[in-house]
């Protein structure tokens, strides 16, 4: 008795617009790690960030954890989202404008972040879900808004 493994079908561009909304989503709600993980590679896993570089799941999670209790307000919207497909695996431009408060003791009020940061992603369809996962992810700029607080 032979097993046959079905062919995933190729990525598409809206697949990888709809999993990048959903992802954004999830980030500016502060979703359990439940939720968010399955976004995620299990195994060479990648995450450059401004400030850090995530190494597998565990690094996330710590990132992840931190930046929660620092931003609130949250609100992500994909600007662009342009994936250069392979079959099942993709490199994808994003650029997202991401706006967030923030409070520095003992500053009286918060303030307003407000910027594009230019990504570039690495996605693939996952084996275990079937759904995307993020194998690779880099911020490569941030571009401030007129007026914008600073990280």
């Amino acid at each position: 008795m032979s097993t046959v493994r079905q062919m995933q079908p190729s990525l598409t561009p809206k697949e990888i617009s709809d999993f990048a909304a959903v992802w954004y989503r999830k980030l500016d709600v502060h979703a359990p790690m439940v939720e968010v993980l399955p976004f995620l590679a299990e195994e060479g896993l990648i995450m450059k960030f401004p400030e850090t570089t995530a190494s597998g799941l565990a690094d996330f999670e710590s990132w992840f954890q931190r930046v929660i209790r620092i931003f609130f307000d949250e609100v992500h919207t994909v600007k662009e989202c342009t994936p250069k497909i392979s079959g099942n695996e993709a490199e994808v431009h994003v650029v997202v404008q991401w706006e967030a408060s923030v409070w520095n003791p003992p500053a009286p009020n918060s303030a307003r972040i407000k910027l594009d940061a230019d990504q570039t992603w690495k996605v693939r369809r996952s084996e275990r879900t079937g759904g995307l996962e993020i194998t690779m992810y880099n911020v490569n700029g941030l571009n401030y808004h007129p007026g914008s607080a600073k990280l």
